[in-house]
């Protein structure tokens, strides 16, 4: 059976979505869906390493492979994710090859990387230790998020350190980086995001996107542009905008009977 490191690593696009809420039934949910893949968001979000590892448990159960964006580039947290299950990292706001390569070494046991030992339910909580080594050396995906002007200028760099397996483009924050957050017609951010595309167009980059909104058309369109790693809406949004339907079906009712 392909691993989610072999599906990135093919020509077709792997599809996934965002897990912002943390509630273990909406993951089943969309676990048991179309997704490649489905994302734990610990930096926007206030989910616990403790619900973390339960979605990742659920997910697996389900038979879909479960990244993690991290909070930031703390080992600790790197590896308690990876204990937990995950198949992989995507680390926020990198900037810098240096930065790349930290996380990915954080990520990595020795004598490749710096990560420390433990067992716990990745390793078949403490049985499957010799197994799992092998597979992680094989199969771990590292994304690194490229959110910043810094990282746009580097990216280069970020993606010719070992073990990095793509990036993940941040348009809203790097926008801001610019000083124009949000206004994606600003030449600089044109310019800065122009740049980004010429390297997602190139052969063999892994280049993720975010499509925020549940719109099958901005779907296509990423797809079509070249992003072979793209995440679409979340529990949140797939929820939030499904309830915005049913409001104005209830409101369209309402008026049909105050009307009688």
């Amino acid at each position: 059976m392909a691993t989610l490191k072999d599906r990135i690593g093919s020509a077709q696009p792997t599809i996934g979505s965002w897990i912002q809420l943390g509630d273990e039934s909406l993951v089943e949910i969309l676990a048991t869906g179309p997704f490649d893949w489905l994302c734990v968001d610990l930096e926007h979000t206030t989910i616990s390493i403790d619900q973390c590892g339960k979605i990742i448990r659920v997910a697996d159960l389900a038979g879909c492979p479960t990244l993690v964006r991290l909070s930031g580039h703390d080992p600790s947290e790197i590896k308690k994710v990876l204990d937990a299950g995950a198949a992989g990292i995507i680390a926020p706001m990198v900037n810098t090859a240096q930065e790349a390569a930290a996380i990915v070494s954080a990520a990595t046991y020795p004598p490749r990387g710096t990560r420390g030992v433990g067992l716990a339910r990745a390793q078949d909580y403490g049985i499957g230790f010799p197994k799992y080594l092998d597979r992680m050396e094989r199969d771990l995906v590292c994304i690194m998020q490229v959110e910043h002007i810094d990282g746009v200028n580097n990216l280069d760099d970020i993606l010719a350190v070992s073990g990095v397996d793509g990036f993940f483009i941040g348009p809203y924050d790097l926008s801001a980086s610019l000083g124009h957050p949000g206004n994606f017609e600003h030449p600089d951010v044109v310019s800065a995001l122009e740049r980004v595309q010429r390297t997602v167009a190139r052969p063999g980059v892994l280049a993720g996107i975010h499509v925020v909104e549940p719109d099958d058309s901005k779907l296509r369109r990423v797809i079509s542009d070249g992003y072979r790693f793209v995440a679409f809406a979340s529990d949140m949004l797939f929820f939030a905008h499904r309830i915005d339907e049913v409001s104005a079906t209830i409101g369209k009712i309402r008026k049909q009977g105050s009307a009688t």
